[in-house]
């Protein structure tokens, strides 16, 4: 059996878990088994449509866990491992997915994949791809351990509907006790931008140390406005203050994957294409003709963006009749 553990937001599963469950599916049809999934939370039973395709969800319902506890998580995992002994627990490669596998493996001392592009069983092990050393190199390592635990970049496995029945279901019990909680989320708070996010956008605009000044952003904000898109900014931008943390593009910020990334004045540091590699295509604006940037653009326009910028704006309002 192939064990999924998704996380859920506000009742919802984000297209992280998805994508996670979509891995745990193709793992049990490449290995002639089944796909079952742990949900965890208040009132995770809605999500059981979502499921189509795992022979059972497993569901720990308490409202304490709606906001993520890590111990109390792992806890919960590492019992449901002892108890179900699955060949392979998949789960999204996001802070908190990587946060409580890792708690997992450490429980029960297996061995842990991250960020994983790519898999496969030989005979008893699990043969992976995954990246490493910031993006810059793909590693393929051997999981040995029962069960094997991996994670899934990203955006590195299109999400698949499941077809067939929804799962049975079955309701887990683990006794949890006030030392689960002794680490806990104390407050979250919300993002002041409006709008399209940087993750559910089809077009997104980065921008970089060539755009000068915070100000010069707001060509970026137009150009997004007319194509329906966000505004992204690189490590540089944030550091300078020209954009929030929350919009910066890379590995320690945002990884997208729209349908057009476009970069303005970013030089391509392996860092930010971490964040943008998934990009379906990406559209490269810089003055510096051997930015490296350029070698992973679909397209370029060696140009200041600048200038580049504002002639583009003309002509999609040209293009639009505006």
């Amino acid at each position: 059996m192939i064990l999924a553990v998704l996380e859920q937001t506000k009742g919802t599963l984000p297209e992280s878990s998805l994508e996670a469950l979509t891995a745990a599916r193709e793992l049990a049809k490449i290995s002639n088994d089944q796909a079952e999934v742990v949900l965890i939370g208040s009132q995770v039973k809605s999500l059981v449509s979502h499921l189509k395709g795992c022979a059972k969800a497993l569901l720990v319902e308490d409202a304490k866990l709606d906001t993520y506890a890590p111990e109390a998580y792992a806890k919960i995992v590492a019992e449901t491992i002892q108890k179900r002994s699955p060949r392979a627990v998949v789960a999204a490669g996001t802070d908190l997915g990587n946060d409580w596998m890792s708690r997992v493996a450490v429980r029960l001392d297996l061995g842990l994949a991250t960020g994983c592009t790519e898999f496969k069983f030989e005979g008893a092990n699990l043969r992976v791809i995954r990246f490493n050393w910031g993006g810059s190199l793909l590693e393929e390592a051997e999981l040995r351990s029962n069960p094997k635990l991996i994670t899934v970049q990203p955006h590195a496995i299109p999400n698949k509907p499941g077809e067939g029945a929804e799962p049975a279901t079955e309701t887990l019990s683990v006794a949890l006790n006030e030392k689960d909680f002794r680490v806990q989320v104390k407050q979250v708070l919300a993002s002041e931008k409006k709008g399209i996010t940087l993750q559910d956008a089809k077009v997104v605009i980065g921008g970089g140390r060539g755009m000068g000044a915070g100000e010069n952003f707001k060509m970026l904000e137009d150009l997004a406005g007319l194509l329906n898109g966000a505004v992204g900014g690189s490590r540089v931008a944030t550091n300078n203050g020209w954009r929030p943390h929350s919009d910066q593009i890379g590995q320690t910020g945002q990884i997208i994957a729209p349908d057009l990334y476009i970069a303005c004045g970013i030089s391509g540091a392996i860092q930010h294409m971490v964040g943008c590699k998934a990009s379906k295509k990406i559209l490269v604006i810089n003055k510096d003709s051997e930015a490296p940037i350029f070698q992973r653009a679909d397209y370029g326009v060696v140009g200041d963006a600048l200038q580049v910028i504002p002639a583009l704006i003309a002509e999609v309002k040209k293009a639009k009749g505006l």
